[in-house]
């Protein structure tokens, strides 16, 4: 299927690895241009040339930390009219809510939160002066099913959620789409770090850990990124239009809801 994105300018954030490089990717292969994002040089270079090399798209490389303002002033001067902007920030690691400073609360906050939110007001009305915009922001299954441990995470993408829904209607009639997609359990490097942390706190080997995590999933299986990068790529695609406001469960049915 064609997209329809052919020479559209994508952000991408954080997306050097995980389900952020697998967005960009796939936004790559559809034919739009790509500004790739990570906090460091050198494998934000490493990543734009690999999926340059990958999908044959323009992959521009930016490090910029998204958590600040000269990191977020970056990223848009190296794309000023962004046609699709997908939000992805690195969340709060396992921690008992109760260790938990205000410090880290602010962080966490700022990270899931404030930091999107500020992306989108920048972008935003030049979206709906162009009639046509994709934001995506990546939250998470917690946002839904809380998972302990990772409160500080739910908590801020759940407000990041609330606080857009109803600015997704107000930008609807000029082209503009904001939804969100909600990862379950994925094959990334951050689920093997609560892996890892979850095998050190409790004794168990690494792989049994990881079993346990995939018996909880219908689909008996943790989720590939590609998929997650394909599901966002439609999102971000000319045929979306009439979707937004919603947020989309990628979790092999591990929400055990129905709504």
């Amino acid at each position: 299927m064609d997209l329809g994105l052919t020479g559209r300018r994508a952000i991408v954030c954080g997306s050097t690895k995980g389900l952020g490089r697998a967005c960009a990717e796939e936004l790559l292969r559809a034919g739009a241009v790509v500004v790739v994002n990570g906090r460091s040089a050198e494998g934000t270079e490493a990543a734009a040339k690999a999926l340059r090399q990958q999908t044959g798209g323009e992959a521009i490389p930016l490090a910029a930390d998204l958590n600040s303002d000269e990191g977020r002033a970056a990223l848009l001067a190296a794309c000023p009219e962004p046609d699709i902007l997908v939000n992805n920030n690195g969340g709060p690691p396992f921690r008992d809510f109760r260790s938990l400073d205000r410090a880290a609360l602010e962080q966490g906050v700022a990270m899931n939160m404030l930091a999107p939110i500020q992306l989108i007001q920048s972008v935003i009305d030049g979206m709906a002066a162009r009639g046509f915009g994709r934001i995506v922001n990546i939250t998470s299954v917690t946002v839904k099913m809380p998972v302990a441990g990772l409160d500080l995470s739910s908590g801020a993408r759940a407000g990041l959620t609330a606080f857009l829904a109803g600015i997704a209607r107000t930008v609807a009639h000029q082209g503009v789409t904001i939804n969100q997609i909600l990862p379950g359990y994925f094959a990334t490097e951050r689920l093997r770090e609560g892996f890892r942390a979850s095998a050190s706190s409790t004794g168990k080997d690494m792989a049994a850990v990881e079993q346990a995590w995939k018996d909880q999933v219908p689909a008996a299986r943790l989720g590939d990124p590609a998929e997650f990068g394909k599901a966002c790529a439609f999102l971000c695609s000319a045929h979306a239009g009439y979707i937004t406001g919603q947020n989309l469960l990628l979790d092999g049915g591990l929400f055990r809801g129905t709504f």
